[in-house]
């Protein structure tokens, strides 16, 4: 395990978010972080490298953000259960408000 930090940062145009797919899930769902920061994200589909997967995390993530899907792209990972997410158009504080507002 590493003693690495993720956070959602702030990016060219937009925001980078590290994500934790975990899959065969009954509906997707934002679950957390895990310990580095990552957001943790449960998905139908599997396995998490999967095209499907990638492709449900995508439309789960603009739906829960009211944007568009072509404002966000798989920018690492597309292929393991560890992503690095850009989503364009929206800020830092967006995203963590619309994502984790559940969060304690």
């Amino acid at each position: 395990m590493t003693d690495r930090k993720f956070e959602i940062t702030d990016a060219s145009g937009g925001v980078a978010v590290p994500i934790r797919v975990v899959t065969n899930a009954s509906e997707a769902e934002i679950v957390g972080k895990t310990d580095e920061g990552a957001l943790k994200i449960r998905l139908v589909a599997s396995p998490a490298g999967d095209p499907a997967a990638n492709t449900e995390l995508v439309e789960f993530l603009a739906s829960q953000l009211e944007i568009d899907v072509s404002q966000i792209k798989v920018l690492f990972g597309e292929g393991k259960r560890d992503k690095i997410v850009i989503i364009e158009g929206l800020s830092t504080e967006e995203v963590d408000e619309k994502l984790l507002s559940g969060e304690a």
